[in-house]
């Protein structure tokens, strides 16, 4: 897909990129000195987690999300909520490595789930993303191929293979292609090539090297959207994007929530027929994203500081900062997961609740959960 920059409509577009610029940076600057930062973070690695799905049209409720990730399910979970699931990993996954990790080789071998190293977005000085730091911050666990189950498989193919020639019959040699693994034809498109697609995307990557971050990301939300890189995995490229609004220094300090931004722009602008119209529509998206962020952040801040003051004159050991630190990081809390994190009995978890002063969140009888107000 080429890209003709000439005919996007500048003077529409440069005035809500400038917007957003200023919107996306205030945001950023304001989290780098922010006491609410880590639970911001976690929280709106669940809102963008059951935004993407969403976007799909799958609704995915975030209190069942957040009880699934802390593996306290109240029911069986659902292909969706896995889904939202393996989103909210990937965040976390992009947030714990540097920066030029997700737009890398290994970054977006892994994220794609690719078997050979996709091509590398080069940096802006024409080298590849390799030489990497190691990364600091949460230990993410990796989906590791097993060697045994390899080895049974080969042994499989070379018993098959002996089969066949003692039978006398053909037996036809195909190359593996380990970046395209085998998938079911009732679940994949077979003429689906996603190693071009994702090479078409790059193109797209490199040749907006010189446009303003925003633009560029706008440019490229676009793109990922028309290509349809992924058969399975359309939530992946709002990812990516953010990563580059990470690595490009404009959104240094976080991961933007872009499925949140793209959820307040109705799918008529984001689906519309002309391209600059496309482009202007995730524009406004990118700037939506940084003021939910902004309310979000004064939101918790403002919490913080209230829950704070029932924490005067406590004993030196009071489980009470635990809970506080726990209930800013999470959309809500159960009784179990006050339990497991602060260690405390039920009773102790329901006594630690009632001093906080939570707000009942579900209104369940039998599963109840809070939040702040």
């Amino acid at each position: 897909m080429v890209y003709d920059f000439a005919a996007l409509p500048l003077e529409t577009l440069i005035g809500p990129v400038a917007r957003a610029t200023e919107t996306l940076a205030r945001l950023d600057e304001r989290l780098s000195r922010s006491p609410v930062r880590e639970g911001w973070t976690e929280r709106q690695n669940f809102a963008d987690a059951v935004a993407a799905l969403w976007l799909e049209g799958e609704l995915v409720h975030i209190e069942d999300l957040v009880l699934h990730d802390a593996h306290m399910d109240i029911r069986t979970p659902t292909h969706e909520l896995t889904r939202a699931h393996a989103v909210l990993r990937v965040r976390r996954q992009i947030i714990a490595r540097p920066a030029d990790w997700a737009l890398g080789r290994e970054g977006l071998r892994h994220l794609t789930c690719r078997g050979a190293a996709a091509p590398a977005e080069l940096d802006r000085d024409g080298q590849g993303s390799s030489g990497q730091q190691p990364y600091r911050g949460e230990e993410i666990e990796v989906d590791e191929p097993d060697p045994l189950t390899e080895e049974f498989a080969a042994i499989d193919a070379v018993l098959n293979r002996t089969t066949k020639v003692l039978e006398g019959g053909a037996v036809q040699v195909r190359p593996a292609r380990a970046s395209q693994p085998d998938r079911p034809a009732l679940v994949y498109d077979l003429d689906w090539d996603e190693d071009a697609r994702l090479g078409e995307w790059q193109e797209v990557v490199t040749s907006t090297r010189d446009l303003p971050s925003v633009l560029r990301a706008a440019i490229l939300l676009e793109a990922w959207s028309t290509i349809e890189v992924l058969q399975h995995g359309a939530w992946l490229g709002p990812l990516l994007v953010a990563s580059l609004l990470r690595r490009e220094g404009i959104a240094a300090g976080h991961l933007a929530s872009l499925h949140v931004g793209a959820k307040s722009i109705p799918r008529e602008r984001r689906r519309a027929r002309s391209s600059g119209e496309r482009v202007l529509a995730f524009v406004e998206a990118i700037q939506e994203t940084a003021l939910i962020g902004l309310r979000e952040h004064d939101r918790l801040v403002m919490a913080k500081t209230q829950t704070e003051r029932r924490l005067r004159d406590r004993r030196s050991n009071s489980k009470l900062p635990e809970l506080v630190e726990l209930v800013l990081s999470r959309p809500l809390v159960s009784t179990g997961m006050v339990e497991d994190r602060l260690k405390v009995s039920k009773q102790g978890a329901l006594n630690l609740i009632g001093e906080l002063g939570l707000r009942e969140m579900t209104g369940r009888g039998r599963f109840r959960a809070w939040g702040i107000t």
